[in-house]
């Protein structure tokens, strides 16, 4: 298992065209019981797992490509792929399948693709036994060539034999030969048939074929037969741009032959596909998927190659951080990582995983920091495409290197500061390197992809240090531009950057919490914003009061607190007023702010609008919302109404309640002097002072309570006040003699009279002259 020449990766052709990696292992053939036949296997390289066992089947086409793949179809629509890491591993796994198939494996194909009807297998049956018949190869057979060409295009099994026909004779460098004739002859005709017959040959989407006509011998001359469009009054010039133009420029030398044919290769065949061939139409989309592939696999080696050799990686990135590089050079080192990371788009991702984490040992984001500065537009723009593919692909590498940064660098040379001072300082008048990089911090701040991170604190540290390190530079041009009431900067680029703060700021206090929170509390950030709302730009007004609904959006009675202390409404209000009804997107957002706190029942903005602004908006009567947060309003000021009535009802009850406990226990209290103990002088001292205060409570209580009974309280309070005294001066003698039970039973049937008052009134005044007599309550007490 550890022969690196059967070492392969398997690729998968996935819905979009585009080849999925499905692991590294080893693959073998050997003879499957359950499979009943001699099949495929491939076994992971980490824990030996099967990744595939395919039965090598008689009625399947298998492919060579490339002297390193075999490629093959598995039912309808599903292709798989091995690739080799050696030619001796693919020609050993080749020559099984062939002999499985009693094929020749000198072949690149072993047979002919399944039709996908009956009908065209049984009409391609009867006429597949003799092999296609090419015409000799002379200028006076063109137009035959390019008719025998077309019609052998109808269907799967003829391509395939017009295919082996076209590679077994030789055919491509045939008529390659009648082209350079045909160009000293001047004959048009003949270049306008030999266009359509090289567009057919691409046409049958044929590995074997492309490998011929890539050739570096023969590639331009491919590209001289597609010059001559019939439909083209006049023949293109791609030769022309390709040789001369399109120039190839070794930043570092390349020293290793292999990868730098293959590079020159790539962009030939990609000029090909991109720029020199008509556009397939909606029923040729997959006519040409080998060329997808062919390109597909050329840059993933091309990647594979330059990631293997350290030096020229580690020569590469000593040039980018040195001083002495001069501008232009510094481009192009920056150009080529472009390019080498726009390739390594095509790696699956664990290699792709492993191609970022090599660039970010050899330092690629401390680079990154010198180029994003620098004064060379071109430089500049390479710069931001190769960090949104780092951040795209892993944001928390980018991540963990600026949380590296806390202690050691200086706060402008800190990666996201940078970034954010580039976003701040871009000279493009549309504003398209700031709103690229605006999109990476709103990658780096986004909490979503903070989740599966292994380190479970990243999205506290990194947020931390964003709020700490970067905000301010972040919201410095608008603070900036809101010192007074009214914008300071109405000029297209600043309020165009101002709106991709504000559209920043926006994301951070949908997806933040208490960070964004602090910030815009303790910076009184939104009163700041709203300084837009006068602005002359209508989509910089819209910004800001995006920026305010999604604070309202919170139902935060933190931020409530905050708008309703600063007033925060009245430049809302102000420029709905100034809209003066027109209905366009300013009067709905406005509309539709107030509709929600009117929706979600938010009661302290609610009452506040309502409060201070109820004026200018009950004119309002073109939409219902006002007169609805009106309505709302007035019930809660009518709910808190009969809370407070019923909060004053209970408090009374509550109040009557415990005076009658006190009475009670002042009651219990006297029941002992009936007993006849003796009332000592500290006892007499503190039933004073409660008589003091009872019954003056008492006696409130029965003046609201009782109509027309004056001289009965008159006489109860003077017996109260003689009693009060006796009390008072007996509490001051040194001894006090021992109370008669005549007094004591007086002083107890007055204190009992006096709480009598719930019984019916008029029976009272019936029997008003016997309240205070002793025998009466006597009899009571028994």
């Amino acid at each position: 298992m550890t022969d690196t020449r059967r070492r392969v990766k398997l690729y998968a052709l996935n819905a979009e065209r585009q080849w999925d990696d499905r692991g590294t292992g080893h693959v073998s053939s050997s003879y499957v019981e359950r499979l009943k036949g001699i099949s495929l296997l491939v076994r992971a390289e980490s824990d030996g797992s099967l990744l595939l066992e395919s039965k090598i089947q008689p009625d399947t086409a298998y492919q060579k490509q490339q002297e390193t793949l075999i490629v093959w179809s598995e039912g309808d629509n599903f292709d798989l792929a091995l690739s080799f890491q050696e030619k001796a591993g693919c020609d050993e796994i080749w020559e099984k399948i062939c002999q499985v198939l009693g094929k020749d494996p000198s072949v690149d194909i072993t047979q002919d693709i399944v039709e996908e009807s009956e009908d065209e297998r049984f009409d391609d049956m009867s006429d597949s036994a003799p092999p296609v018949e090419l015409p000799p190869c002379e200028l006076s057979r063109l137009e035959e060539i390019s008719e025998v060409m077309a019609n052998n295009l109808s269907s799967p099994v003829r391509k395939e034999k017009l295919a082996l026909a076209i590679e077994n004779e030789g055919y491509i460098r045939k008529l390659l030969n009648l082209f350079h004739m045909c160009e000293d002859l001047e004959n048009t005709e003949g270049l306008h048939y030999l266009y359509e017959i090289f567009k057919n040959i691409f046409m049958l989407n044929k590995n074997a074929l492309f490998e011929v006509m890539f050739g570096e011998e023969t590639i331009f001359d491919v590209v001289g037969c597609l010059e001559y469009d019939p439909t083209s009054p006049a023949p293109k010039r791609h030769r022309q741009y390709l040789k001369q133009l399109a120039r190839y420029k070794e930043v570092i030398p390349i020293t290793n032959p292999e990868l730098l044919a293959k590079i020159h290769q790539t962009y030939r065949v990609q000029y090909i596909q991109d720029v020199v061939l008509p556009t397939p139409s909606v029923f040729e989309d997959n006519m040409l998927s080998t060329l997808s592939s062919f390109i597909f696999f050329n840059k993933v080696e091309i990647v594979t190659l330059i990631q293997e050799d350290e030096k020229f990686l580690t020569e590469l990135f000593t040039l980018l951080t040195d001083e002495a590089t001069d501008d232009l050079k510094r481009r192009d080192l920056v150009l080529f990582l472009k390019e080498f990371c726009s390739f390594s788009q095509n790696l699956q991702p664990p290699a792709k995983e492993a191609f970022y984490k090599t660039l970010s040992t050899l330092g690629i984001l401390p680079s990154l920091e010198i180029t994003l500065g620098a004064d060379d537009p071109q430089t500049k723009t390479a710069s931001i495409d190769i960090l949104t593919y780092i951040v795209e692909f892993s944001p928390s590498v980018v991540r963990d290197y600026t949380l590296q940064q806390t202690n050691s660098t200086d706060e402008d040379q800190m990666l996201i500061n940078v970034v954010i001072e580039q976003m701040i300082c871009d000279t493009d008048p549309e504003l398209g390197g700031a709103v690229q990089l605006m999109g990476i911090l709103r990658i780096l701040l986004d909490p979503e992809n903070m989740l599966a991170s292994v380190n479970k604190s990243e999205k506290t540290d990194f947020l931390n240090y964003f709020y700490k390190y970067s905000v301010h530079v972040l919201i410095a041009p608008l603070l900036a531009n809101t010192v007074e009431d009214r914008p300071a900067k109405e000029d297209y680029q600043t309020v165009q950057l101002l709106g991709l703060i504000l559209e920043l700021l926006s994301f951070c206090v949908e997806h933040h919490t208490y960070h964004i929170k602090n910030c815009i509390l303790n910076k009184d950030l939104l009163r700041r914003i709203l300084v837009l709302m006068k602005s002359t730009h209508t989509f910089l007004v819209l910004c800001a009061l995006r920026f305010m609904r999604k604070i309202i959006a919170l139902k935060d009675e933190f931020y409530n607190r905050y708008i309703i202390k600063g007033n925060l409404f009245a430049p809302v209000v102000d420029a709905f007023v100034r809209n003066n009804g027109r209905y366009n997107l300013l009067d709905s957002a406005i509309l539709e702010m107030f509709e929600f706190i009117k929706l979600e029942d938010i009661r302290s903005l609610c009452s506040h609008v309502v409060e201070n602004f109820g004026k200018v908006l009950d004119d309002i009567d073109y939409v219902q919302t006002f007169k609805a947060l009106k309505l709302r309003y007035d019930q809660h000021q009518d709910k808190l109404k009969d809370r407070e009535r019923t909060a004053l009802d209970s408090r009374y009850r509550r109040d009557h309640r415990q005076l009658e406990e006190e009475e009670e226990m002042w009651f219990n209290e006297d029941d002992d002097f009936d007993d006849g103990e003796a009332v000592v002088p500290a006892t007499n001292e503190i039933l004073g002072k409660k008589l003091d205060s009872d019954l003056d409570s008492i006696g409130k209580i029965i003046e609201k309570k009782t109509d027309g009974n004056g001289p009965k309280l008159m006489n109860s309070s003077s017996k109260q006040t003689s009693i009060l005294n006796n009390l008072s001066n007996n509490s001051t003698g040194a001894s006090s003699p021992t109370p008669t039970s005549a007094d004591v039973k007086s002083t107890t049937l007055f204190k009992k009279a006096l709480v009598d008052y719930e019984g019916d009134s008029d029976e009272e005044e019936d029997d008003e002259g016997d309240i205070l007599t002793p025998s009466h309550k006597r009899a009571r007490l028994s």
